[in-house]
């Protein structure tokens, strides 16, 4: 699905036109680049959250060279999917994880007597 797949989606699911459709996508987009770059977290639950994520400086080698070269450090944009993201991707994993869950509580009151 691209951009426009998905402006069709939301103007048919909620009635309303392309045009609208596109800029509610601009405005939720321009939001969460704004946020992000600013430094600020975007949390959406069930879903994700977006955040930004430095990057060090390191000290890396020219594979074709083998000359050693500075990396400049870098700030990124990072995506970290919710619970019920990964649910729905992957229910098996879900299912997994949520029955491996209720034994690790009764060990963790264990350790507390």
């Amino acid at each position: 699905m691209n951009k426009t797949d998905l402006i069709e989606h939301l103007a048919a699911k909620h009635e309303l036109s392309k045009a609208e459709a596109g800029r509610i996508l601009e405005t939720l987009l321009d939001a969460v680049v704004t946020t992000v770059k600013k430094g600020g977290a975007v949390s959406i639950p069930g879903f994700g959250s977006f955040k930004q994520h430095a990057r060090a400086a390191r000290n890396g080698v020219n594979p074709s060279t083998g000359a050693k070269i500075k990396i400049a450090a870098a700030k990124l944009p990072k995506f970290t999917a919710g619970a019920g993201f990964k649910a729905a991707v992957d229910p098996k994993a879900a299912a997994k994880k949520a029955a491996a869950k209720p034994a690790a509580k009764p060990a963790a009151k264990a350790k507390k007597k």
